[in-house]
């Protein structure tokens, strides 16, 4: 026996070994690193402008920037699209490790309507935000609370607002010199280099020049023959009508000893990992006390309880029995709107599907950054294929309630969550293109997502109902009396909506600090790449919604009240109605949004979040309650 462990033991290590050689050897799909030669040409794509004040995204060039000869959008995956990515290529190239400076890509004479223009986005703080080699463009900025720390923030102001000395008036500048670092780390073999970092340090900068504007003039503030370089205490470039505005860039190359395969750890360093540590921590607390209570509830008192139960001779002893064996007869009796419950159910299914093996993926580091859109495509086509389980977890509980119209019950799981979420989603996508954002979804798009609802994840929620359907009713382990049990009068506490508000904050105080990130790297734009975390805090949820549920079952069934499947999916998914309050908070204390519509966006979003989260909640919390109840009553004998 010793001999065969040990053999599993090696084996598993050979595994093991071979497992994150793999790893090593291939890069994924779209994201394999790319060797340029000195001179190669590098070129610069844009992307959309962005503020965390309005959370709108505009194209690069619905400002009137420098434009290349022909504007010609990147391909963009379904996801790239819903996030509002339009990315298109720049008059910006560069040769690899041939540093240029003052480089000019246009002159341009700015009219009331472009003037305006810029001064909004300027007030709005929008972001331009820029692509090389698959990297997004940040700029370094020095944290003054701790000495040779750097943060980096993805994108450049398109300007700031400021006073001429000795003046009062508020002026806007716009930062139209770009001085470009580009990092590479050199195979010291074949010479070949590889892009590992993108930076830039915006100038406003009022440039001068002698004579008449022609394609050879040299500028006076930025002359490379002259090595005049762009300082920050050059004369500023001021945003108003008939205002003259030259663009230009430098571009420096430094090399770095990150590797290619180490490139994004900057963009993704996390400062705060003890507050991660912390929020499993103390997810971890609340999970020991609730695994506590179920633990004591099932050894101790259910055992008791059973056994005495078991015991019993007489008819007359069962009848002075109290508590949850009295209702053996109405436990199982199929609820008020049964229909719904099922749907509910099924969605919940096909929703959990869905997020578990996004996680799954996420933690593989399957889904990084590098691969723009991909966690939105990812779980857009998962929800889609995951309709199977929908629809056989909805029709396997419509027959264990007795129904037999399996089509009908199909429909209605396939059709009711999608829509809601889809109505919605419809009308911020209007407000969206009211604002002619580049974040409104196209109508070919739509289109798509119609195509997928209808064409691919409708049809296999009715071959999942068809299947469910056809398999054995789930039969009950005790009978079900005709006549229903009256319930007594119950105590306040226990009192159906008081218990399902209180079922819920356990769930939410489990989740709450990690959604503080997930929050931050949606509305103020960061990256979120800490899944392991994530994963972990997904399984507390999981247990923390189970045992809550059962827990709460447990008393209620206690106190005579057999109506437990609504109230077992509410208990649970009444920790959303804390994500959105949460939510509601986040928005007046952590972001800057002021503008109404901007508002309307993001309570609208945060009002799907939570009707999703109540969604997969509840359901955790019904199969867990279904389970106990199943297994408690199971170990009685009914005669």
């Amino acid at each position: 026996m010793a001999r065969g462990s040990l053999a599993l033991q090696r084996w598993i290590c050979v595994l093991l070994l071979l497992f994150v050689h793999a790893a090593h050897c291939f890069y994924l799909p779209g994201v394999a690193p790319q060797d340029f030669k000195n001179g190669d040409e590098l070129k610069v794509k844009v992307n959309k402008l962005t503020s965390t004040k309005t959370q709108l995204p505009y194209s690069y060039y619905s400002l009137p920037y420098c434009p290349p000869e022909k504007i010609v959008d990147s391909a963009e995956n379904l996801g790239e699209v819903l996030r509002g990515d339009r990315i298109e290529n720049s008059p910006y190239e560069f040769k690899m490790r041939e540093p240029q400076m003052c480089n000019i890509v246009c002159r341009r004479i700015l009219n009331a309507k472009t003037a305006k223009d810029f001064k909004e986005k300027i007030d709005d703080e929008y972001r331009v935000n820029m692509i090389l080699d698959n990297l997004p463009l940040v700029v370094p900025i020095r944290r003054p609370d701790q000495e040779n720390s750097i943060v980096y923030q993805h994108g450049f102001h398109v300007g700031l607002r400021g006073q001429y000395a000795g003046s009062k008036e508020e002026k806007h500048f716009i930062h139209n010199h770009l001085t470009f670092t580009v990092k590479f780390h050199k195979d010291p073999v074949t010479e070949l280099s590889r892009i590992v970092g993108f930076e830039v340090k915006p100038f406003s900068i009022k440039h001068e020049y002698e004579g008449q504007w022609s394609d050879k003039t040299r500028l006076t503030t930025c002359d490379p023959h002259a090595k005049r370089t762009v300082t920050n205490s050059e004369t500023p470039q001021e945003v108003e009508d008939k205002k003259e505005i030259i663009f230009t860039y430098d571009v420096e190359f430094q090399e770095s000893d990150v590797k290619w395969a180490s490139r994004w750890d900057t963009y993704l360093l996390m400062a705060d990992d003890q507050i991660h540590w912390f929020s499993i921590v103390n997810s971890l607390m609340i999970v020991l006390f609730l695994s506590g209570m179920v633990a004591m509830i099932m050894l101790r008192t259910l055992y008791r309880d059973i056994s005495k139960y078991n015991q019993l001779e007489t008819q007359e002893e069962a009848q002075e029995e109290t508590g949850w064996k009295l209702v053996h007869g109405d436990v199982f009796r199929p609820p008020s709107n049964s229909d719904l419950l099922c749907v509910y159910v099924g969605t919940g299914v096909q929703f959990f599907g869905m997020i578990l093996v996004t996680m799954i993926f996420a933690v593989l580091g399957f889904l990084s950054p590098s691969n723009r859109g991909g966690l939105m495509t990812a779980m857009l086509l998962l929800w889609v294929f995951m309709g199977l389980f929908a629809g056989y977890s909805s029709a396997r509980l419509y027959k264990m309630f007795k129904g037999t119209e399996w089509k009908k019950i199909t429909l209605k799981t396939a059709v009711t969550f999608p829509a809601i979420i889809f109505a919605i989603f419809f009308v911020l996508n209007a407000i969206i293109w009211g604002q002619k954002s580049s974040g409104a979804v196209p109508f070919g798009t739509m289109f798509a997502l119609v195509f997928l609802w209808f064409g691919i994840s409708v049809p296999l929620v009715f071959v999942g109902g068809y299947v469910g359907f056809k398999k054995p009713t789930i039969e009950d382990p005790v009978k079900t009396n005709k006549i229903p049990r009256q319930i007594p009068e119950q105590a306040w506490y226990m009192n159906p909506a008081f218990s399902i508000l209180i079922g819920g904050i356990l769930p939410f105080g489990a989740v709450f600090i990690e959604l503080f990130f997930i929050l931050t790297s949606i509305w103020l734009q960061q990256f979120y790449y800490i899944f392991g975390f994530l994963f972990i805090v997904f399984i507390i949820l999981i247990v923390t919604c189970a045992e809550i549920t059962i827990v709460l079952c447990y008393f209620q069934l206690c106190s005579e009240d057999y109506l437990w499947w609504w109230r077992s999916y509410l208990t649970s998914g009444s920790s959303a109605l804390y994500l959105f309050l949460y939510a509601a908070f986040y928005f007046f204390t952590k972001l800057e949004i002021t503008k109404p519509v901007s508002g309307m966006l993001y309570f609208g979003y945060m009002l799907i979040a939570s009707y999703a989260f109540f969604v997969l909640t509840g359901t955790i919390g019904f199969y867990a309650c279904f389970w106990f109840t199943r297994l408690i009553y199971s170990s009685v004998k009914i005669d």
